[in-house]
């Protein structure tokens, strides 16, 4: 049954009644699948007994996958120093015109499988916990799932699958399953970076990202507590254009006496306690902003000045220094192998909407799929073992 599920992921057959007619038909199938001429082809729901069953309680699965990531190793397709993560949107198996108000909440009916998943990954950071942002809209096929608009036109229900692949080829070191929104993505890039460490053994020296993981806590926890080179792009507010001097371009830090100073010369200071968002505020003194000559273009609404700066601005600073570099600029182009392996993914292995639900749904299919990709990596690269010619 797993060498079945291969096939259709790995030459996008996404029915299982129709993979199951086409492994019946096809004698090359019949041979990957170790079926004789006169095999039985099991039956469609087959899969799905064993998917609720056995093949989850041994996270078979994710087994699999980890199996085609050492054999890549082994032939050498990782090189282990830089790693590129990012995330694509799956449409999830949801009726947008059967959803209901999200405020309103699941109907006390509503009992399935999908359902009893939802409940339990409430707490947890990649679903439930990701965001305290009730969605506007809730589907009771599987309430997982997450109402989006992020690629515009239409909103949808959609999961997100995140991948960390290897830049050497190209190999997806690690796939995660989230909730469709941007905390939960960034959760499953710390776990997918911590787990490829204590399962393959690898640390990269640098990850290469698009802006979306460019906040300051995630390039703290990059720079500080895994010692990974950050090739991303710093996360930064719109600058101002409305003639207002701006903090980060007009004002000066004195890193020794930790104040900022101003284009007049004089000085921010600070308690030294952050905010909840982790940002320590400098304030200017009103005495000095009153007597100024330049306070229309400094703070024309307010008594003085203040400005933000994060408390892991080092970190920030950090990858700014970064990506002045050639090796940013490398990393840069090379992310893009991401991105072409999602544009795969939905493409030519038909994987833009899922069939089936829930997050271990999500979680089976997205891990076949990368079992697939990766598969297809190693046939492309690798060269057949040359046969002696027949005597």
């Amino acid at each position: 049954m797993i060498r079945m599920l291969l096939v259709g992921y790995c030459f996008g057959i996404r029915s299982e009644r129709r993979l199951c007619d086409e492994v019946h038909l096809n004698l090359a199938y019949r041979w990957f699948c170790r079926l004789g001429l006169d095999g039985a082809v099991p039956d469609h729901s087959t899969f799905s007994k064993n998917r609720h069953g056995r093949f989850r309680d041994c996270d078979l699965f994710r087994r699999l996958f980890e199996a085609t990531v050492e054999r890549c190793m082994a032939e050498g397709l990782v090189g282990g120093e830089g790693f590129a993560v990012d995330a694509s949107m799956i449409k999830a198996d949801a009726n947008r015109q059967r959803s209901i108000p999200g405020a309103e909440g699941l109907p006390a009916d509503v009992v399935n499988h999908a359902v009893r998943e939802y409940l339990a990954v409430l707490d947890d950071a990649a679903f439930g916990a990701a965001t305290p942002v009730v969605p506007k809209f809730i589907s009771p096929a599987d309430p997982a799932s997450r109402w989006t608009g992020a690629n515009g036109g239409l909103a949808f229900f959609a999961y997100s699958d995140n991948y960390l692949i290897d830049l050497k080829h190209a190999v997806i070191m690690d796939v995660e399953a989230t909730t469709a929104v941007r905390p939960a993505e960034i959760e499953a890039a710390k776990r997918m970076i911590d787990r490829t460490q204590e399962r393959f053994g690898i640390w990269p020296q640098r990850l290469a990202a698009d802006m979306s993981y460019g906040s300051a806590k995630t390039l703290a926890w990059l720079v500080h507590e895994r010692d990974i080179e950050p090739h991303i792009p710093v996360w930064e507010k719109s600058m101002r254009t409305d003639g207002v001097f701006s903090s980060r371009g007009d004002f000066t830090y004195d890193t020794r006496a930790d104040v900022y100073r101003c284009p007049g010369g004089k000085m921010l200071t600070t308690t030294g306690v952050s905010d909840n968002d982790g940002q320590l505020r400098y304030r200017a003194s009103k005495h000095d902003c009153h007597a100024c000559t330049l306070k229309l273009r400094c703070c024309p609404k307010e008594p003085s000045r203040k400005v933000l700066r994060s408390v892991h601005e080092g970190a920030r600073n950090f990858a700014r220094d970064i990506a002045k570099t050639d090796a940013y600029l490398t990393s840069r182009r090379e992310r893009k192998k991401v991105e072409m392996l999602f544009a795969h993914l939905k493409r030519i292995l038909k994987l833009d909407r899922l069939l089936l639900r829930g997050p271990n749904g999500a979680k089976d299919e997205f891990l076949l799929a990368a079992t697939a990709q990766n598969l297809r990596k190693l046939a492309k690269i690798i060269p057949l073992p040359m046969q002696a010619a027949p005597a």
